[in-house]
């Protein structure tokens, strides 16, 4: 099987010959091609060109159009800052919207007229025409993530009890854009979309259920609409939400390391495919090949040894040395996807 059958069969819940390596490169992945990040991320080819060594060096079943969450914000005129090795990042201190009377004035962009998100797209065409035994994966933010990059994370946070009426046009409007922005990455070539709403995660399940969960089935139903399968990647302790996440409909569920993959698959079912959860720091960068084997196996085990795919809790840090890297791959090959050695 090629990179791409094989994490599309895993999303669908078809067999593989083994499992999936869906690790998440980003510095890693301008390093390897020895360019600035600031350079990545802006420079449609050197993305593509980046996700392409990454994924060939260290046996990576996918690449992907994820650079940093200020792509969106930014065709919105949300002030970044860009740093030359660093990636870009909102000025929290003056959000787009510091007057939230702004959020009328605001239109869905057209992705292809916009620079940043035109530059993903372009980074999704060229990694389609160059990686075609790799899966392509799309991103977008998701509804609370791209809520606070336009607002502001202590803001949404207060607004959730201080304005609710607001904090629901936010987030419709927030699911009009990516979905837009997604559709226009889909018709460039994704074949599959990655959603990263990291900041769910510290709403709580009670403000989730009201005000993210309904949008978050959202964005997941009418990205399958458009054919793809979804991956919903939510730093941090999404235990809490673990009940309402089976109820999402995401293809993949990615689990940050403080996340047990034992209640993971018990509260998402023997459906959802999980991948995840080793240290990025801890056990990935600072261990040995023979530890990040021993983590990923403790992984592989409490996800019941099937819907599994080898991943770190969240990116692997640019310094992992490239012996962890390949240990990843290592286990990825030598296990199948019920358990047995892979073929």
């Amino acid at each position: 099987m090629t990179g791409k059958e094989r994490v599309l069969s895993l999303m669908r819940g078809e067999p593989t010959d083994h499992l999936a390596n869906l690790t998440i490169t980003m510095m890693k992945a301008a390093d390897e091609i020895g360019v600035p990040y600031k350079t990545y991320a802006l420079d449609a080819d050197a993305h593509a060109r980046g996700q392409a060594a990454v994924s060939r060096a260290y046996g990576i079943d996918h690449v992907s159009g994820i650079s940093d969450p200020a792509v969106e914000a930014a065709d919105l005129g949300a002030r970044v800052i860009y740093r030359d090795d660093a990636p870009p990042a909102i000025d929290d201190e003056e959000p787009l919207l510091l007057d939230t009377a702004r959020l009328i004035s605001l239109k869905v962009p057209d992705p292809r007229a916009s620079r940043r998100m035109r530059t993903r797209i372009d980074a999704i065409a060229l990694m389609k025409k160059e990686c075609d035994d790799k899966a392509v994966e799309g991103w977008i933010e998701g509804p609370m993530a791209e809520s606070c990059d336009l607002r502001g994370v202590s803001r949404v946070l207060m607004d959730f009890y201080d304005a609710p009426s607001f904090v629901r046009d936010l987030i419709s409007f927030v699911v009009d854009v990516e979905l837009a922005f997604a559709r226009a990455q889909i018709e460039a070539g994704a074949d599959f979309i990655g959603i990263g709403d990291a900041a769910a995660s510290l709403a709580g399940p009670a403000l989730y259920r009201e005000f993210i969960w309904e949008a978050e089935k959202r964005c997941v139903r009418e990205l399958h609409h458009m054919g793809v399968p979804v991956r919903l990647h939510i730093c941090g302790n999404i235990t809490p939400l673990l009940d309402m996440l089976a109820g999402v409909g995401a293809d993949i569920v990615d689990l940050d390391s403080m996340v047990s993959v034992k209640s993971a698959r018990e509260k998402l079912g023997p459906l959802s495919a999980i991948a995840g959860n080793i240290n990025p720091v801890a056990e990935l960068r600072n261990g040995t090949p023979r530890t990040v084997e021993e983590a990923l196996d403790a992984c592989f085990r409490e996800a019941g040894e099937s819907k599994y795919a080898v991943a770190a809790g969240c990116e692997a840090p640019r310094d992992t040395p490239a012996p962890n890297l390949l240990a990843m791959a290592r286990f990825a090959q030598g296990h199948g996807s019920s358990g047995r050695q892979g073929l």
